[in-house]
């Protein structure tokens, strides 16, 4: 019996206890994009904020070897798509002032309209783009 959606849901269950602890420990919503941007942008380079990232980026990589030793990806094989969708969702996430920890997961959480609001819009988007790439297009 596949269980796949059991990493979703852990995954889920992790992402959420990271934001309630992160908001419990210092009052501050988690929102992945806005921590990355003060770096990016130069405005606060805390040390808070590159604890984050290095968890990000570290803790799968650390876990992984243990629990999903041969992990595949479905993702395309084409690095220019790669590319062009990270920037897309680095600019999507700078229009929309947030990104799905910060809205998603915080701002639902908090009853935020905004939050809800922009997580509506973002899951259509998302579903319209994959559905145009790969079905109308075929380019994933």
């Amino acid at each position: 019996m596949q269980a796949e959606w059991l990493w979703g849901l852990g995954g889920g269950l992790l992402i959420g206890l990271g934001a309630a602890i992160y908001l419990l420990g210092n009052g501050r919503i988690m929102g992945a994009s806005g921590i990355l941007g003060g770096l990016v942008d130069g405005g606060d380079r805390s040390l808070e904020r590159w604890s984050f990232v290095a968890g990000v980026i570290g803790m799968p990589m650390l876990l992984r070897p243990l629990f999903l030793p041969n992990a595949e990806t479905h993702l395309t094989g084409n690095i220019v798509i790669v590319i062009l969708a990270g920037l897309l969702v680095g600019l999507g996430t700078r229009i929309a002032n947030g990104c799905t920890s910060g809205h998603g997961v915080c701002g639902i959480s908090r009853l935020s309209l905004r939050g809800i609001i922009a997580t509506v819009i973002y899951i259509m988007a998302g579903g319209l783009t994959v559905a145009l790439l790969r079905h109308v297009w075929g380019l994933i």
